[in-house]
């Protein structure tokens, strides 16, 4: 594949979607299931397994369940609501894809888990 000239501005595919940076920003992007990790937040991530205590005694909680700072959790919403955006352009992306493919709504509805008019009236883009 050609190299992109330095003076052509890409446009961005794909986020990651721990930091919602796009892809034009970072090193490498690594694709998983309509979700994407790049490699500043991979290092990151090293960094945390690394650093764990061997015999945590930590309570299992979900991460919003950690928090107790209430301006620490709505400054959190923003990252979390574009988060699930990337995710669902992701999917859209997906959906648009297997329609190429040829997939009817009623195969994409049932691999979704959901009706092929719920799919239709969330994916088509017709009203």
């Amino acid at each position: 594949m050609p190299a992109t000239p330095a003076t052509e501005t890409r446009q961005p595919i794909a986020w990651c979607s721990f930091c919602t940076k796009p892809d034009t920003e970072v090193g490498t992007l690594v694709a998983g299931a309509g979700v994407y990790i790049c490699n500043e937040c991979v290092a990151l991530c090293q960094e945390i397994i690394e650093s764990k205590p061997a015999q945590a005694q930590v309570p299992r909680l979900a991460a919003w369940q950690r928090v107790t700072d209430l301006d620490a959790v709505l400054d959190h919403l923003p990252r979390v609501a574009k988060s699930a955006g990337l995710v669902e352009q992701s999917l859209a992306g997906w959906v648009g894809r297997a329609r190429e493919l040829g997939a009817t709504w009623a195969r994409i509805g049932e691999a979704l888990g959901m009706t092929r008019q719920s799919a239709w009236a969330r994916f088509s883009g017709e009203e």
